[in-house]
C-alpha cells in the first residue's frame, strides 16, 4: 500500500427525508488493498457505495479520488474514474445474451454501425472463463441466479478500474464458486486494483481482506487491521452488544419432534427431480441441504404449487391436498419464501404495508369489499416491529430499504397469514449477523409453537447450526438425510457431492447383500 489513499471519504453524509442514512462518515482505501465495510442492514454501507458509483449524490462531504476531489453524477462519471460496483442484486438485461450483459458499456459506446459479434463472443468467453464456463451466448434470463452473479463480476472485470467495490459477491455463489472468485479478486489485488469488499460472512473478510472499516446506525465506528481484530470485536462493534449465542438451542436428546405436520410421498415434476419424500414433524427445523442446481428451490416449489407436479402426493396434518396453484398452498396454510426476493418476492415500487398484506387480501377486505387501509397498516406496524425492520414508515416504498430489510419485509408477508408451513429459500442470504439472530430465534419460536419449517440454505453452518435434521439434494434426488448427531459440514459435502452415504444408507446397502 502506498502512503496516500487512492480513493478517500472525508465526512460524507446522505439523507431520505427525514431517514439520516449516513451522517459524516469516512473510508480510506489504498492502492491494492482490499478493504472490508462491515456493518448491520441499515448501517449506510450500500448507500455509501451507490454515492461512489454515481448512483446517487451525497448532501455534504467530500469524495477524493487519486488525491483530486470529484463530483460524481452518474456511473458512467465513475466509470470513467475507474470505479466498478457489483451490487449485490442482480441487474442485468434478462433478455440480453451473456456477452452481451459482459459489454453492455462499450456496445453504447461503439460508434460503427454494425457490431462484429465473433469477436464480441470470443471476448466475453475469455473474460467469463475466469470465473466459471457459462456459455457467453446464454440469455441471462435462462441462467441461475448465483450464474447470474457470476456474470455481473465479469462485467465488472472488462472495465479498466482502478477501484472495484463488491457488494455481498458471493451471498448468491456456491462454495467452490466463491473460492474461485476468492482467488481471481486476490489476483486482481497483485495487479495493483483496490478492492472495498462488502460482506456479512466472517471467515470471507478475515481470509482475503487486509484492514476493515466498520459503520453503525449510518456513522463510522473503526478502522482496523484485520489481525489485529476478532470475528467477535467485529460483531460487538457492528451491532453494539454482545452477541453470546448465534443459534437458538435445538431439541435436546430426549426431546422428540411431535406429529408430522408435512408428508411428501414419491414427488416429482418430470424435469428436475423424481421420487422425492419429506416429512416435517411439530417442534423441528428440517434443513435442505446440496449443490446450487441439485433440484432444492424446484422441490420446494413444486409442494407450494409454484411448479407443476406429475407425481406424489402432499398432506398437511393428515389430510391430503390437491395443490394445483400457489393460491390453493397459501389457502392451506403452505407458504414458500423466494431466494431472489428481488424478482418474485416482493414489489419493489409499492408500499411496505401493501407487501405485507399481499398474500391474502381477503383478510383485510371490509363488509363492502374495500380493502381496509388502517388494518393493513396496523399489520405491516406489528410485523416489522417483530422482525425489526429499519424503515421511514409502513407507507414507505420497499425500494428504499436495504437489502437485508428487504428480506425480513418479505419474511413479514409470509407470516401475515399465521401460516402451517413455511417453506424458506435462502432466508438469510444477504443480512447481517445480529439480523440472522433474530430470524433463527424467530423461527425456532414458530416451530415451538407448531409451525412445520423447512429452511433451504447454502450455508453449512446455518444448516448445522440451527436445523434439527438436514436432508441432502443431489441431481434431483434425496441423497440422504442427517440427524443432529451426524451434522457436520464434510457429512453435508460428501453427500451433496456423492461422494459418501448416510450411516443409515450403508446399513441398508449392506443387508441388501
Amino acid at each position: 500500500m502506498t502512503e496516500a489513499p487512492i480513493l478517500e471519504i472525508r465526512n460524507l453524509t446522505k439523507t431520505f427525508g427525514p431517514v439520516l442514512a449516513l451522517s459524516e462518515v469516512k473510508f480510506e482505501l489504498f492502492r491494492g488493498e482490499i478493504h472490508a465495510l462491515c456493518g448491520e442492514n441499515g448501517a449506510g454501507k450500500s448507500t455509501l457505495m451507490n454515492m461512489i458509483a454515481g448512483l446517487l449524490q451525497p448532501d455534504d462531504g467530500e469524495i477524493v479520488v487519486d488525491g483530486q476531489r470529484v463530483s460524481i453524477a452518474s456511473p458512467a462519471a465513475a466509470q470513467s474514474l475507474g470505479i466498478a460496483l457489483v451490487h449485490q442484486e442482480i441487474a442485468l438485461c434478462q433478455d440480453a445474451t451473456v456477452a452481451e450483459n459482459i459489454y453492455m458499456a462499450a456496445i453504447n459506446r461503439r460508434r460503427m454501425p454494425l457490431m462484429n459479434y465473433q469477436k464480441l463472443y470470443c471476448d466475453a468467453q475469455r473474460v467469463m472463463d475466469l470465473l466459471a464456463p457459462i456459455p457467453v451466448r446464454t440469455r441471462v434470463a435462462d441462467l441461475s441466479i448465483s450464474n447470474q452473479q457470476l456474470v455481473e463480476i465479469a462485467k465488472a472485470l472488462t472495465l479498466d478500474c482502478k477501484v472495484l467495490m463488491l457488494d455481498e459477491p458471493t451471498a448468491a455463489l456456491t462454495e467452490s464458486e466463491a473460492r474461485r472468485l476468492f482467488a481471481i479478486v486476490r489476483g486482481l489485488k497483485q495487479r495493483g486494483i483496490s478492492i472495498v469488499y462488502i460482506s456479512h460472512r466472517m471467515a470471507e473478510i478475515f481470509s482475503l481482506c487486509d484492514r476493515i472499516t466498520i459503520f453503525r446506525d449510518g456513522r463510522y465506528v473503526a478502522t482496523d487491521p484485520i489481525e489485529a481484530v476478532s470475528p467477535d470485536d467485529v460483531v460487538r462493534k457492528m451491532v453494539g452488544r454482545e452477541i453470546t449465542q448465534l443459534y437458538p438451542d435445538k431439541l435436546l436428546p430426549q426431546e422428540k419432534p411431535g406429529r408430522a405436520i408435512l408428508c411428501v410421498e414419491g414427488l416429482a415434476d418430470g424435469k428436475r427431480f423424481a421420487d422425492v419424500d419429506i416429512e416435517v414433524r411439530e417442534g423441528e427445523i428440517l434443513g435442505v441441504g446440496g449443490l446450487i442446481g441439485a433440484g432444492r428451490s424446484e422441490i420446494a416449489q413444486t409442494i407450494c404449487g409454484i411448479r407443476a407436479a406429475v407425481a406424489g402426493t402432499i398432506a398437511l396434518n393428515g389430510s391430503p391436498l390437491n395443490i394445483r396453484h400457489y393460491r390453493d398452498a397459501v389457502d392451506a396454510g403452505l407458504v414458500y419464501l423466494s431466494e431472489d426476493r428481488k424478482g418474485s418476492g416482493l414489489f419493489l415500487d409499492m408500499p411496505i404495508a401493501a407487501n405485507i398484506a399481499a398474500l391474502d387480501l381477503g383478510r383485510l377486505t371490509g363488509r363492502l369489499g374495500l380493502l381496509d387501509r388502517r388494518a393493513e397498516a396496523q399489520q405491516a406496524s406489528c410485523l416489522t416491529r417483530r422482525l425489526g425492520v429499519r424503515m421511514a414508515g409502513v407507507e414507505a416504498a420497499v425500494s428504499t430499504l436495504s437489502g437485508g430489510n428487504q428480506q425480513k419485509v418479505a419474511i413479514a408477508k409470509q407470516l401475515s397469514i399465521s401460516p402451517k408451513v413455511i417453506i424458506m429459500d435462502e432466508p438469510t442470504r444477504g443480512i447481517d449477523v445480529g439480523a440472522k439472530v433474530e430470524i433463527h430465534r424467530l423461527l425456532r419460536q414458530l416451530a415451538s409453537q407448531g409451525v412445520g419449517i423447512i429452511v433451504i440454505s447454502s450455508e453449512l453452518p446455518e444448516l448445522i447450526g440451527l436445523c434439527d435434521r438436514v436432508m441432502v439434494v443431489r441431481e434431483g434426488k434425496i441423497a440422504g438425510e442427517l440427524g443432529a448427531d451426524e451434522l457436520s459440514e464434510e457429512a453435508i459435502i460428501l453427500l451433496a457431492s456423492g461422494v459418501q452415504q448416510t450411516s443409515t444408507q450403508q446399513e441398508e446397502a449392506k443387508n441388501v447383500a
